[in-house]
């Protein structure tokens, strides 16, 4: 018993041996240290105390000398460095099908080809090329590797390619990655790399790279992570941490668990050396030396390691000293050079995880007045841009080549021009080039490309399948043979030569794969037909140029640009009716091609060659078009000469020239750059047609020309002196061609140009440029005629040019806005917040030597400032002074800023109306002129010129500083943004709208008929057009009026049209109530001011009709204060804005108001096609919500409520889901509101939020107000009461509602240290304790936090509720809720005892201690004394617990009701309900034998446990009476057990009991699978193997049985099958596959093989493994085919699996197998199976069959007609005894059938049915007795 003590400590201090002084066991190191360790003591023993310091010394210098791996030296890994072998920490950057690209650190790029993935992947990749399989799903790498993933790679080599380059390709072969790793290094708690190399039933074999080692990872328990699991193939990385190491490690058990691979870390207990080392691992290291460039480390107490600048934490850099711990991620390990690199970057010090960033949509862009932070010498510097972003530009990119090389003077710099190149993932960093070669190139990615465009290249090579021509030095792309020229080159060198330049045009890029193709087609290049890129770009009857790629019988394929395709069919290619295409069109050749049809979503077109010369395109024919039809277009493509559009709704194509956008030459290329593709233009007018597309116009004034009606349509109406609104055209050297609508163009010659004398046509105008032309001329008979534009002869309209200049300025803000709305920076968002004349508080930066400054903004260093020299006049700078300064020009295009600093504009003076100043110039701009007014400090716009014709020389333009007089029209003017309005050169007044009654007029009446109107004066007028929102009106006089929709009715119904009341031709009484501008804008991508000229505003109100109507002027702002929240007003839809999401709606003809989305309807349907629900024109009830922070709109609601309160039913738009908690959610007025998990559905679900996304509408209802936030909840009995469906889960509203003893649902909010909480509803909270969460006794309480998920659903028991504290204790016994445990029954944890049970196994284990001491050996007593003592001292009863004795004494009190009974009762045998697993008789092994509950604990076994240690802490003192009591309860126990012992019936309940049971019967299986049982109950199963090893060799019949041996021939062979069964069992529910299947082939050498067989598939059936059941089944019918039984049993299996077709195959593969004389029963057989598990109908059909063929098989007939009583109706059971009772065979036979037909008529039947049966005998018995008499 001595053993025992060592084999099982009981505690406490170990004894450590006397003598020697043991040897201190060091890690495994390289030899240097054993080397290095003996010099060190020699030295130190020889060393003299007075040169104690200076040994100290020499020590640390010589340590440092000969570590692992010194490091001196900090840098960033350089390509020069990698040499193959080297082991890299990489990050998945893109997955292409045969090719991973991997970023490694430093910025580096590898490539993991297909092939280095792991030898498993390639052995089936080979496989299925060999086979010739579709590969489509094995080679998708994309279900590998994904972007982000963190891989551990090796580099694999180092290829060198074309012009230098040299391909770094890297693999992830885990026999390459950990090739440093044996099995003897394998270490628990070891992080590495593998993959998968095959899928296992209950799990999946690793492969990771150690020769002769097993990796097993087992399949999740857990639904969420065995679903992961599901998508793992064979291939597939993984990271993989050893949890256990086996057999000196060539078993390996590991673990992918996130949680645990996050919190593994590299050790020195692990044994790593410098050449197993991985990158990836985590270390804790210290910080041996900081240097400039980085620091040095020193981990694993061995090594060295270094790291770079960039992989140094941003926020701890300036906290680093030396003996810093730290924690550091392994980047790299060089083998040859010992160089170890390490981060220390927060993003990679988690293992197993994945990067978010992968790439940047900020490469290629360029930043100027960047400042070089540091500078590396060896590697690069840092630059730090004007937004703060950090960008790192290696060494070989600071400079350009061929530049001087002087870092210190790059340095100096103040600032440089950078673009960034390239994102690295690992460092989470841009990089950046300086060379001016890559700022300035057009094309550094291929992402730059775009297919169509036209790009110029250089030839570097000419090849036989064509020519690459180099873009640039990062683009290359190949133009093919057949696309060099037009016609196919022979000899393609006696045109191109390697070095020439040369145009292409792109017909394809695919940047993923950097391929570029383009063509040198000249038809190609050169053409101006709009391009087809896409299939939803190829509109029906569209025309454009592409190339012919295949000719054949039934037509040509035609292909465009991208991979657009299209079909000409035969009848489409020619004119001509019969074609041969192979003798008109070639492959390559180019064509014109018009699309017939088009599907974009199956990729088909249909195209024609003869449809292009046939006219127009159907959908232009179909289209209604007229000039001046205003119209809305969606922006399709950007092309250099303006917009592609397309006409909404019809789809129509169309072309908006760049010269069209505006009626300034300036301002169109701005609203160029800002409009994207996709966007909607509104408000465009129609303005010509051609056979292409039709020609729109945004031109303000020409619009306006067309809106009134233009003075000549054709060129009959035109006449002499006629004033005309025009664009050039084009510009000749004998004048300029003016172009106007309807298509009338005329000529301007040189002389009428001007009023001075030009030299040069080109210098007054521009091409597109907008001009007031006068007719002089006409030639009727050639229908020409000639203009004059010299300002003189040609007078513009009184203040057209304040209109002019309001409408550009407009034009400029409307691009702010949306540059601002795309691009939402913080410089761009700044710089759109300034305007002319804004002050700023700036700082100067640097004074130039030209005079000028830079200055800087506080807080936005982005933005560049510069104050010229004339505005610096007076004033002196310096460096680092605060200056005052004020905005001239904003420039958002180049983030630039003009401003001055001149004192006297910083002071701003009142101006007053009608004052004449003198006007200085600040800045000029190509269209406007920033002028100051006097000495007011007021700054203002002008235009350069005074008339739109007008031309100045260069010595009458203006400029800076030049003076001039102007007079002051308005102080502040609305439509000039607040500035004011000046009169230059024209001193006439500016048309406004109608205030203190100034008059109005029409600016476009004719000459002559110009009259004024006073407001309130009545107008007779004739209704011309009405329009949704307006009706336009002519008065007596020739003018126009407009009457607004607000001024028709004076009530206006709801949904109702007020301007339909009014008809075209109708004369209509009106007053004038002011001005009324002709054009509205609509407030889509391009808004247009909405002045543009002035006419009457007219109301036909019947209450201002009258004569004491009395009209108020007032101010818009003032109008728009006046409205008051909670008001209900009336207004009037104009359009639904798309973009932004809200109605727009007037409510008077200056008031406009806005209805967001969610106030539009309460219709969840509804709101999913807002745009349908009103229309323009009509009228609506609405409620005022406040004024819009810019303060022009109202803010509008149409759901019946301006606020949300308490119960308000409103919809909202899901924003953010907060997992485990709810959804925040987007409300009405600029609302928010949170939702509880417990608020979503009156009944609850398992993972609520699944059932939500984001952007998701749902309907919610306002619970409860609480810190300027909103309480929802989505439950239908809240937003829906009377059709909500009834209630399961009630709503908790407080604590009150709770009640002891209520069973309630909820969902668990954490699991902390005092229980599980449970979220009841959002304010109330419920724990529910350990000890009342489960019925098993849980020591791990890890265990709840793995299976107790956050927001899991569980019934529960309110056990305690505190109403004062607000506390509630809750229950999730199953007794309690009535539902299954929490915790599952898979986790085999013992029950829990409580309460008396706890008490009686207390008092039993008193009383029982004696006994069980009795029956122990002395010496054993008194070792167990001794380990009590030992005990006592040793610590705790609960830190020696080993477990299993927790086990067990839990478990225990499971015998003690059974004990009683058994007392009670002494005759009776074994209680059944003790153990799963019984054998009494015959054998039958449950297979379900995890369900098996652990052996009770024998009266003779001694499990000491905490609750004994407790007692033995506290004794207490007995009497001498209760000493007596139990010594007689001990005896009579003792008495007791001795009986047990001597009666054969009982069962064994200990080791040495079955020990002697085994030795009385050893030839027993029973006695031996009783044993088995008995540990398997103890989870002892290498104890249950180790039993039936033992019963194999013991079992025979042999010997002294040979003479019963003869009579029993089989018997020693069946009870060995049974243990054979047992031990296969046994294997396939504990054990893994490969066990099972080497008992299986054990078994089968020493048993018959076909039960065997048998029996193994019985038992992989009942386990529910169907796959290796069918496999199995499938080896032993063609092994036993001459077995009837194998056939049957694969029949059965089949059928209980639901494959009735393969068991019909199966029968006839039976049939060809057997002997003929087998098939009926066979037959019959089958059918009984289909008549239990399969088809009834076929069952009968199959009976039927043989049974006609087979008539006296009465056999056959009996079973059949069982079958059919037990699964057919009456009828069929009636009408099968009716055909048997008539069958030919003998009477006797016959007569049983009677009998059995009687029978069941008295069972089943009607009196009158048993009277038939008998009187069908009786017929029967007359009959025969008839023919024997015959």
């Amino acid at each position: 018993m001595a053993s025992v003590e060592d084999n099982f400590p009981r505690g406490g201090t170990v004894n450590k041996p006397t003598g020697n002084k043991p040897v201190k066991q060091h890690d495994e190191v390289d030899n240097l240290f054993e080397v290095h360790e003996p010099e060190q003591k020699k030295k130190r023993k020889s060393s003299k105390q007075g040169d104690e310091k200076t040994a100290k010394k020499k020590k640390t210098n010589k340590e440092d000398t000969l570590t692992l791996n010194a490091t001196t030296r900090v840098d960033i890994l350089h390509f020069k460095s990698l040499k193959v072998g080297t082991l890299l920490l990489g990050c998945v950057k893109e997955v292409t099908d045969f090719e991973v690209t991997v970023s490694l650190p430093s910025g580096l790029i590898g490539y993991l080809p297909v092939a280095n993935v792991s030898e498993s992947y390639t052995k089936i990749l080979s496989e299925q090329l060999d086979s010739g399989h579709n590969l489509d799903e094995i080679l998708s790498l994309q279900r590998l590797f994904f972007p982000g993933m963190l891989i551990r790679c090796a580099v694999s080599s180092l290829e060198s390619a074309k012009e230098g380059h040299v391909s770094l390709r890297v693999t992830v072969n885990p026999k390459e990655v950990n090739k440093g790793l044996s099995t003897g290094s394998l270490k628990p708690g070891m992080l590495l790399s593998g993959c998968i190399e095959s899928i296992e039933d209950h799990g999946f074999l690793v492969d990771i790279g150690v020769s002769g080692t097993k990796a097993f990872l087992p399949k999740a328990k857990d639904d969420s992570k065995s679903s992961s699991q599901a998508d793992f193939k064979v291939g597939q990385y993984l990271d993989c941490l050893l949890e256990e190491v086996k057999n000196e490690g060539r078993i390996v058990r590991v673990s992918i668990k996130p949680s645990a691979i996050a919190k593994a870390c590299a050790e020195t207990k692990h044994g790593w050396t410098l050449s197993s080392l991985l990158p990836g691992l985590l270390v804790q290291a210290k910080i041996k030396e900081v240097t400039p460039h980085g620091m040095i480390l020193e981990f694993l107490s061995s090594f060295n390691g270094s790291v770079d600048f960039m992989h140094i934490d941003t926020d701890k850099a300036s906290s680093y000293n030396v003996g810093d711990n730290v924690k550091a991620c392994i980047l790299y390990v060089e083998p040859s050079t010992r160089a170890v690199g390490l981060s220390l970057r927060s993003h990679l010090l988690q293992p197993g995880g994945a990067l978010e960033s992968v790439m940047s949509e900020r490469i290629g862009e360029v930043a100027k007045d960047c400042k070089m932070t540091s500078m590396h010498h060896h590697s690069g510097a840092m630059l730090e841009l004007p937004d703060q972003t950090v960008v790192f530009v290696h060494r070989n990119h600071i400079k350009d080549p061929k530049e001087d090389s002087n870092p210190n003077r790059i340095m100096a710099r103040p600032g440089h021009d950078c673009r960034i190149t390239a994102f690295s993932p690992l460092e989470q960093m841009h990089f950046g080039s300086l060379r001016r070669s890559v700022i300035d190139a057009l094309f550094l990615r291929y992402e730059d490309l775009n297919m169509g465009q036209i790009v110029e290249g250089t030839v570097t090579s000419l090849q036989s399948f064509g020519m690459e021509v180099r873009i640039s030095d990062h683009v290359k792309g190949m133009v093919p043979k057949t696309h060099l020229a037009d016609i196919l080159l022979s000899n393609p060198e006696k045109k191109y030569s390697v070095g020439s330049r040369v145009k292409c045009r792109v017909l394809t890029v695919d940047p993923c794969v950097r391929k570029l193709v383009m063509t040198r087609k000249k038809a190609l290049i050169e053409s101006t037909l709009p391009l087809i890129r896409s299939y939803s770009e190829a509109k029906v009857g569209r025309i454009s140029h592409g190339y012919i790629i295949s000719v054949k019988d039934f037509g040509c394929i035609v292909r465009f640009y991208g991979n657009v395709k299209a079909l000409v069919p035969v009848r489409e290619l020619t004119m001509e009716p019969v074609v041969v295409p192979e003798k008109l069109f070639y492959v390559g050749q180019v064509v014109k091609a018009k699309v017939l049809q088009c599907d974009p979503d199956k990729e088909k077109m249909l195209c024609s060659f003869k449809a292009v010369f046939e006219g127009e395109t159907e959908t232009q024919e179909n289209y209604s078009f007229e000039i001046g039809k205003r119209v809305e277009a969606r922006i399709t493509s950007k092309v250099p000469n303006g917009l592609e559009v397309s006409i909404l709704p019809e789809e129509v194509a169309g072309l908006l020239p760049i010269t069209h956008l505006s009626d300034h030459v300036s301002n169109c290329s701005l609203l160029w750059e800002a409009l994207k593709e996709g966007d909607v233009i509104s408000n465009v007018f129609c303005l010509s047609k051609n056979k292409r597309n039709i020609i729109l116009t945004k031109k303000p004034m020409v619009k306006a020309a067309l809106e009134v009606g233009p003075a000549a349509k054709e060129f009959s109406e035109i006449e002499v002196g006629m004033e005309l609104i025009g664009w050039i055209k084009n510009i000749m050297p004998y004048g300029v061609f003016v172009e106007f609508p309807h298509g009338l163009v005329g000529l301007a010659p040189k002389s009428a140009m001007c009023d001075r004398f030009l030299t040069d046509t080109m210098a007054p105008f521009q091409p597109g440029q907008t001009v007031l032309a006068k007719v002089t001329n006409l030639d009727k008979e050639k229908c020409r005629f000639l203009l004059t534009l010299k300002v003189s002869e040609v007078k513009e309209e009184e203040g057209s040019d304040q209109t002019r200049l309001a409408q550009g300025l407009q034009e400029r803000r409307v691009v702010t806005e949306m540059m601002t709305t795309r691009d939402e920076s913080e410089p761009l968002q700044f710089l759109s917040t300034l305007m002319l004349g804004h002050k700023l508080k700036l700082t100067v930066d640097k004074v130039n030597d030209d005079g000028t400054a830079t200055l800087l903004a506080d807080e936005h260093r982005g933005v560049n400032i510069f104050a010229s020299k004339y505005h610096m006049t007076g004033v002196t700078v310096t460096a680092g002074q605060m200056v005052s300064g004020v905005v001239l020009h904003v420039d958002l295009s180049s983030s630039k800023v003009q401003v001055s600093l001149l004192p006297h504009l910083a002071v701003k003076k009142t101006l007053r109306a009608d004052l004449k100043q003198s006007a200085t110039v600040e800045y000029i701009d190509q269209d406007f002129a920033v002028i100051s007014l006097g000495d007011t400090g007021q700054l203002t716009m002008v235009h350069k010129t005074t008339h739109l014709n007008e031309f100045q020389f260069e010595s009458q333009r203006l400029s800076v500083g030049k003076i001039f007089t102007v007079t002051v029209k308005e102080p502040s003017c609305e439509e000039l943004g607040g500035l004011p309005l000046v009169a230059r050169g024209l001193e006439t007044p500016f048309k406004k709208k109608q205030e203190k009654k100034n008059p109005v007029s029409d600016s476009k009446a004719p000459a002559g008929s110009q009259q004024s109107y006073r407001t309130g004066e009545r107008v007779t007028a004739v209704v011309k057009s009405v329009k949704p929102a307006m009706v336009l009106v002519a008065l007596e006089n020739g003018n126009k009026g407009v009457i607004h929709v607000s001024e028709i009715q004076d009530v206006a119904k709801q949904g109702s049209f007020p301007t339909s009341s009014l008809k075209v031709g109708s004369t209509v009484t009106a007053r004038v109530i002011g001005g009324k501008q002709m054009q509205s804008h609509r407030n889509l991508p391009i808004s247009h001011p909405d002045f543009i000229f002035t006419v009457p505003n007219l109301t036909v109100l019947p209450s201002k009709l009258k004569e004491d109507a009395v009209f108020h002027t007032m101010k818009t702002t003032e109008k728009l204060k006046s409205y008051k929240a909670g008001e209900e007003v009336t207004c009037f839809v104009t359009m639904y804005n798309k973009p932004k999401k809200y109605l727009e709606v007037a409510l008077t003809s200056s008031i406009r108001g806005h209805v967001e989305l969610l106030a539009m309807t309460l219709d969840h349907k509804e709101i999913k096609r807002p745009e349908k629900l009103f229309k323009m024109g009509q009228a609506l009830k609405a409620k005022v919500v406040g004024l819009q922070s810019s303060k022009k709109f109202v803010s509008l609601s149409l759901i019946g409520m301006h606020s949300l309160t308490e119960g308000s039913c409103v919809l909202g738009t899901i924003e953010k889901i907060l997992p485990h908690v709810g959804l925040v959610v987007t409300l009405p007025f600029k609302r928010a509101g949170q939702v509880s998990v417990t608020d979503l559905t009156d009944s609850y679900r398992p993972d609520p939020l699944s059932h939500y996304q984001v952007g998701q509408v749902v309907r919610c209802c306002v619970i409860a107000d609480e810190e300027k936030k909103l309480q929802l909840s989505l439950r239908p009995s809240r937003v829906n009461p009377n059709k909500a469906p009834p209630v399961k889960d009630v709503e908790l509203l407080s604590i009150d509602d709770l009640k002891e003893g209520q069973t309630i649902r909820g969902h668990v909010k954490t699991v902390g240290d005092q229980g599980v909480f449970m979220r009841l509803s959002r304010s109330i909270t419920g724990r529910v304790k350990f000890q009342e969460l489960t019925s098993y006794y849980v020591k791990d309480h890890s265990l709840y936090t793995k299976h107790i998920l956050p927001n899991a659903l569980y019934t529960t028991k309110v056990l305690r509720v505190n109403k004062e504290t607000g506390q509630v204790d809750l229950s999730l016994l199953p007794e309690d809720t009535g539902k299954p445990d929490a915790l599952p029954e898979s986790l085999y944890l013992p029950l829990r005892l409580k309460g008396e049970e706890k008490e009686q196994h207390d008092a039993l284990k008193k009383r029982t201690r004696a006994l069980s001491e009795s029956e122990q050996d002395p010496p054993a007593d008194k070792n167990e004394k001794k380990k009590k003592k030992k005990k006592k001292k040793g610590g705790t009863p609960e830190e020696d617990d080993s477990g299993v004795e927790v086990y067990f004494r839990e478990e225990e009190e499971e015998e003690i009701q059974p004990k009683k009974q058994k007392q009670a009762t002494p005759d009776q045998g074994p209680q059944s309900g003790q153990v799963r697993l019984q054998v009494s008789g015959g054998f039958s092994w449950d297979s379900a034998l995890s369900s098996l509950k652990p052996a009770t604990v024998g009266a003779g076994t001694d499990f000491s446990d905490g609750e004994d240690e407790d007692e033995q802490v506290k004794p207490q003192k007995k009497s001498r009476k209760e000493k007596e009591r139990e010594k007689q309860q001990a005896e009579k126990e003792l008495s007791q057990l001795e009986s047990e012992l001597m009666d054969p019936g009982q069962r064994p309940q200990s080791v040495g009991a079955f020990e002697r049971l085994v030795l009385s019967s050893p030839d027993s299986s029973l006695v031996w699978l009783q044993y088995m049982a008995f540990h398997l109950q103890a989870t002892e199963i290498e104890q249950a193997r180790a039993v039936a090893e033992r019963a194999l060799k013991t079992i025979s019949f042999r010997g002294v049985h040979d003479e019963v041996s003869r009579f029993l021939p089989g018997r020693e062979e069946q009870e060995k099958l049974n243990v054979w069964v047992a031990l296969l069992n046994l294997e396939n529910l504990y054990g893994s596959e490969e066990s099972l299947q080497k008992v299986f082939e054990r078994a089968l050498q020493y048993c018959e093989p076909l039960p065997v067989y048998q029996q193994l598939a019985d038992i992989y059936a009942k386990s529910s493994k169907h796959k290796e059941a069918d496999s199995l089944y499938k080896n032993m019918v063609k092994r036993f085919r001459q077995e009837r039984s194998v056939w049957l049993s694969y029949g059965s299996f089949l059928l209980r699996q639901g494959q009735s077709d393969a068991t019909h195959a199966l029968l006839q593969r039976a049939l060809k197998s057997l002997p003929d004389k087998e098939h009926v029963d066979l037959i019959a057989k089958f059918a009984q199976l289909e008549f239990q598990y399969g088809d009834v109908e076929r069952a009968k059909s199959m009976f039927d069959r043989t049974l006609t063929n087979y008539p006296k098989r009465t056999d056959l007939w009996s079973v059949y007609i069982d079958l059919m009583v037990k699964h057919g109706t009456q009828k069929e059971v009636r009408d099968l005894f009716d055909r048997v009772i008539h069958l030919s065979v003998a009477v006797k036979r016959i007569k049983f059938f009677f009998k059995r037909y009687l029978e069941y008529e008295k069972k089943n039947g009607t009196p009158e049915s048993v009277q038939a049966v008998k009187v069908k005998a009786l017929e029967y018995v007359e009959a025969k007795g008839s023919v024997a008499a015959s």
